[in-house]
């Protein structure tokens, strides 16, 4: 998930993403991120900064887009039941609540797609480029371990570190931020949903 989106220790988490308010900050919050993103990389070429272009090959892209989203989200699974992760981020929803669809429908704008988007431009848009003067796996590596902690949650480490790394590999692959943007917003929407149908 989303380091914007975690829920306060003293709330209902399983309520969280029913309420109009958390949708709402979120948004704006990764609005903000990102216009901050931007005014640093003010002066840079935005499609070389971001890889703001389609990839060398979609065919490529994609067949590592489903195993990276399939490795990914086994390893998450695995770590999850070891370390717990989701709990203590606290945004796994207990159920469906048909009266507050509104509410979650703007959760899931947030965290499946506005979050993923600002995160991606962040971390292996701007970070990566930045960073990739000092070779691709210093790069990969490095967004890697700044995405796991700027989620803030100590045991969800390994899970948003491999989620992280994942993703700057895919960008570093495809030489585009696209795939990583498709994976994040798929990987996030999904866990809304999973949380939902359990």
């Amino acid at each position: 998930f989303s380091s914007a989106a975690t829920a306060p220790e003293d709330q209902d988490t399983s309520e969280f993403v029913y309420d109009y308010s958390f949708g709402i900050v979120g948004i704006v919050v990764y609005l903000l991120i990102l216009g901050i993103v931007l005014l640093i990389a003010r002066g840079l070429d935005w499609r070389e900064a971001f890889a703001l272009r389609n990839p060398s090959s979609w065919k490529a892209a994609g067949g590592l887009t489903v195993g990276l989203f399939v490795a990914v989200y086994i390893v998450a699974i695995v770590l999850e039941a070891i370390f717990h992760a989701g709990e203590e981020q606290g945004l796994d929803p207990s159920g469906w609540q048909s009266d507050r669809a509104g509410a979650f429908v703007l959760s899931v704008l947030a965290i499946g797609v506005v979050g993923p988007i600002s995160e991606e431009m962040t971390f292996r848009g701007l970070g990566y480029y930045l960073l990739d003067q000092f070779g691709p796996w210093a790069a990969i590596g490095v967004t890697g371990i700044a995405f796991a902690l700027a989620h803030g949650i100590v045991v969800g480490l390994p899970v948003f570190f491999v989620i992280g790394a994942g993703l700057a590999f895919l960008r570093y692959r495809t030489n585009s931020i696209v795939p990583a943007i498709l994976v994040h917003m798929a990987f996030n929407s999904l866990q809304l949903v999973v949380g939902v149908l359990g």
